[in-house]
């Protein structure tokens, strides 16, 4: 089941007082990238983010989730997305301990040749 536009629309809205909130889906599903780091998963309808040490403070008691179904990466799943403060707390909280984005590879183009 993958997660519907209405609802990233709606997550989208509450994160909206933050500066630097953008998404991309992927395969049905959406990353949420908060300053250009990968801050959130939006997988089957849950909102997921990353264990780093602030949330898994502010979320003492959320239950940690795959992404997917046999995946081994685990994130806490976040229930209270109506509480727009706090979700605007959560990602300020956690952006100095999210990882910087991996750079990008340079593209060769294979089929030129060396002159």
């Amino acid at each position: 089941m993958s997660t519907s536009k209405e609802y990233m629309d709606f997550l989208s809205e509450q994160l909206s007082s933050l500066d630097g909130i953008s998404y991309r889906m992927m395969m049905g599903e959406y990353l949420i990238y908060y300053r250009g780091k990968v801050a959130a998963y939006v997988c089957d309808g849950r909102f997921l983010v990353r264990p780093v040490p602030s949330a898994v403070k502010m979320l003492p008691k959320a239950e940690y989730d795959p992404i997917s179904e046999g995946s081994r990466k685990k994130l806490l799943r976040v229930d209270n997305v109506d509480n727009r403060e706090f979700l605007t707390a959560l990602f300020i909280a956690m952006y100095d301990e999210l990882p910087e984005p991996k750079p990008k590879k340079k593209k060769t183009n294979k089929n030129s040749s060396e002159r």
